[in-house]
């Protein structure tokens, strides 16, 4: 029987893996991370976020999300909508830049749009469900008694990733000191959003 150490290691393991990809939310955090704007908020907000629905999973919940296709597919839709205008927005500053991005601060106004855009990415994004709740809870359920260690595994990996990411972003500034390289960011950034929103309302 394994042990409740390699029970969280599997969980750990298993939630990086999900949580490591080039997508809406990573590059979000990225981009936060790099402009120094709102990172506490955002890595709070994501980690949060992933413990409430990996804890949901745990907890059974999958099966219930599995039985409305009809939520998954409304929130395809929304999420798609979404991810497309912030992927124009991107585009639009990579053809009219608005200026310096780095700012060893932020606003009450740019914390606001941050904290909104970030639930937006995380709660409206149909695939979270289906890899937090669903997939990582049904592997939960093999591990029996110890389905919970597994989840907090998952839940601290979640943790790690976003706060690497997020505070660890500003090691890159020096390179993007330029607004040329920023332009390029943008471009990646508007690129991943409109792809990945073009994929979720396709595939609803």
């Amino acid at each position: 029987m394994p042990s409740t150490l390699t029970t969280a290691a599997a969980g750990f393991g298993t939630g990086l893996s999900l949580i490591v990809a080039i997508g809406a939310q990573n590059a979000f955090v990225l981009r936060q991370g790099i402009r120094r704007d709102a990172v506490l908020p955002v890595v709070g907000i994501c980690a949060l976020s992933d413990a409430v629905l990996i804890a949901l999973g745990v907890g059974g919940v999958g099966a219930v999300v599995v039985a409305w296709p009809g939520a998954l597919t409304a929130v395809g839709w929304i999420g798609g909508a979404f991810l497309l205008c912030y992927g124009a927005l991107a585009a639009r500053r990579v053809i009219k830049p608005v200026g310096a991005l780095l700012t060893d601060g932020e606003t009450a106004g740019s914390r606001r749009r941050a904290v909104l855009t970030c639930l937006a990415m995380t709660w409206l994004n149909p695939h979270v469900y289906l890899d937090t709740v669903f997939l990582l809870g049904t592997i939960a359920a093999d591990r029996g008694p110890l389905r919970w260690m597994f989840g907090l595994g998952a839940v601290l990996a979640s943790l790690v990733w976003f706060a690497v990411l997020g505070f660890g972003a500003r090691l890159l500034s020096p390179y993007l000191a330029r607004p040329a390289a920023w332009r390029v960011l943008d471009g990646l950034v508007a690129a991943t959003m409109i792809v990945l929103g073009v994929t979720l309302i396709a595939g609803t």
